[in-house]
């Protein structure tokens, strides 16, 4: 199949396409009068890179998927080096999801903060000659 078939039947560019070419991770075969042709080889690693990068994998991590996959395994996650990606990725991950964890307690905690200032400066508002409350960002009275 040409470039543009495969590219619709992968769901991507050919633009895409040519730039995975010019990384080494799709081969780069050609016809007589200078046409790239890709078989069904070909749409099984485009597949595996789609997917890998839908998961929030870079372009690199896909290699060793593609390579395992062009070694002849039946599945690009079958080799010693996809695994030890996967392992990499999801200790990433972790370190992400506990960072987002810190960052998600640290806005709770400010939230609750603020919600005693508020009611703090209400319930002075409410004692005759109190203050009114204002709006922090722009100054009106609520």
């Amino acid at each position: 199949m040409r470039i543009g078939e495969l590219a619709a039947r992968a769901g991507t560019t050919t633009r895409a396409l040519r730039y995975y070419e010019s990384r080494g991770l799709l081969p780069a075969r050609r016809t007589g009068n200078g046409y790239r042709t890709y078989d069904e080889r070909d749409l099984k690693l485009l597949r595996q890179i789609r997917t890998l990068q839908d998961f929030g994998f870079d372009l690199e991590e896909t290699r060793p998927f593609v390579e395992c996959l062009r070694a002849g395994h039946p599945e690009g996650d079958s080799c010693p080096a996809s695994l030890a990606v996967y392992r990499r990725k999801l200790d990433e991950l972790d370190t992400l999801i506990g960072e987002l964890q810190t960052v998600r307690a640290q806005v709770g905690e400010q939230l609750v903060r603020a919600e005693r200032a508020r009611a703090a400066l209400a319930a002075d508002a409410a004692v005759p000659g109190g203050p009114e409350p204002e709006c922090e960002l722009g100054g009106l009275k609520q």
